[in-house]
């Protein structure tokens, strides 16, 4: 099915809008900056269109999770437009996206760039050959090389799926008792990837501190820092990521060091353009990159960049795409988070009441996410198991961790007992979590 206005002589594709409540202030910002150009807009995308129609001059609907699906479509939209930059911002779609890109000779992270950041193993493998500091590290598709890996490294080790991301299937083992589960989970994890890294799984050394992310633009080559999250997580096993804060005035951004670091990461992995969603722990030895993703950041974290920073990620994405260098300097100082509302158990969600702003200081948004009926299951039954979040704004660290606090306090949940998760069944992910329609 297709919706079509009128064609223009430059088209902007869209691999994929994501979700309204995840997704929308990027998109609203993007399409002006599009419309002021001269340049249209179009959405490959696999629902049919709602919240979208108001910013795409064209809307495709197409399986984009499937690869020959996506390919074709692609192709065929190209052979009749003019395809002057191509945008992905989900983590499933990252890879088809950029082999698109690099194809059809517009602006993209690469095709090295790209494989480079969606490939776990191969990131460990040219970051070390760079002489960047990684992780000992070993790519494994059974429980015997786990336990092998694991003996050669030394304990703790954590696991990981080869290609996943928001944390999902990551598990801690302190000793070769713990290691046998913490592998099942990462493999059943990794199951659910369709693309060419699914069923393997990274086995590395544990490396602690605390942990942030920083967002950055690559124009032709040139790594652009644009915010630092610093990540507030679950206790080990599982590292869920339950909150993140970004502080405009963070000194890490002034860091000559790790600015230094994730340029020559960036270099490294041959990233030409594009925004990137970049991990690190704070380790005593300095900084270690955890990943590098080809995406921004989820959970919200451009969001919160935007209000912190003044900097319109919308228009940054648009930036890079089309080959303009984007304008990144701050144009306000501020401090904001957001914090994620998770069970305590496995349950059934039947209830759920939210402040709004006004109730709570500094309280700018709540929203839920998920709907009445689901079950939400901690791990390894499932993950993302979020009902809901609230976004606060302040002007220190210290007042913004307070008001998250007193926000989520005013939440109200009302939950049933579920029986437990079935072994044999993939996790359960409830819908509407992920940054995908699907």
């Amino acid at each position: 099915m297709t919706e079509q206005r009128e064609a223009a002589p430059g088209t902007l594709l869209v691999i994929g809008s994501g979700l309204k409540e995840y997704r929308e202030y990027l998109v609203g910002p993007m399409s002006r900056r599009a419309r002021a150009a001269g340049l249209e807009l179009l959405l490959v995308n696999n629902l049919r269109p709602t919240w979208q129609r108001e910013y795409f001059d064209e809307i495709v609907v197409a399986d984009v999770f499937d690869t020959a699906t996506m390919n074709a479509t692609v192709r065929e939209i190209a052979a009749r437009r003019n395809v002057v930059g191509l945008l992905c911002w989900d983590e499933p779609l990252v890879l088809d996206a950029g082999l698109l890109a690099a194809e059809l000779g517009v602006p993209g992270l690469s095709e090295r760039g790209v494989r480079g950041v969606r490939d776990k193993e191969r990131t460990r493998t040219v970051l070390t050959a760079a002489g960047l500091r990684q992780p000992g590290f070993a790519l494994t598709t059974d429980l015997d090389e786990a336990r092998a890996a694991a003996a050669r490294i030394g304990y703790p080790v954590v696991l990981k799926p080869r290609a996943m991301g928001a944390s999902i299937g990551v598990v801690f083992a302190a000793d070769e008792h713990q290691l046998d589960a913490a592998f099942e989970t990462a493999l059943s994890a990794s199951r659910v990837d369709p693309g060419p890294y699914r069923a393997s799984v990274i086995v590395e050394e544990y490396a602690g501190g605390p942990e942030i992310s920083v967002d950055g633009a690559v124009h032709k080559g040139e790594y652009l820092p644009l915010f630092l999250a610093r990540k507030y997580s679950s206790d080990e096993p599982y590292f869920e990521e339950v909150g993140h804060i970004v502080d405009a005035a963070d000194p890490l951004l002034a860091d000559p060091a790790l600015l230094a670091h994730l340029a020559d990461a960036h270099r490294a992995l041959g990233v030409e353009d594009g925004i990137t969603h970049t991990e690190l722990r704070l380790t005593p030895r300095g900084p270690l990159i955890v990943e590098v993703n080809g995406r921004l950041g989820g959970d919200l974290i451009p969001l919160l960049g935007r209000i912190a920073t003044g900097i319109e990620p919308g228009e940054v994405l648009f930036d890079v795409a089309t080959g303009r260098r984007p304008e990144i300097a701050p144009t306000r100082t501020a401090v904001a988070g957001i914090s994620f509302g998770c069970p305590e158990r496995d349950c059934r969600l039947d209830g759920l009441t939210l402040p709004e702003p006004g109730d709570a200081p500094g309280l700018l948004h709540a929203a839920p996410m998920a709907p009445i009926g689901t079950v939400l299951r901690l791990p390894p039954g499932g993950y993302l198991a979020r009902h809901s979040f609230v976004v606060c704004e302040a002007d220190t660290v210290t007042a913004c961790e307070q008001r998250l606090a007193a926000a989520a306090a005013l939440v109200r949940t009302t939950t049933s007992e579920v029986g437990p998760a079935d072994p044999d069944a993939p996790f359960a992910m409830p819908a509407g979590l992920l940054d995908v329609d699907r």
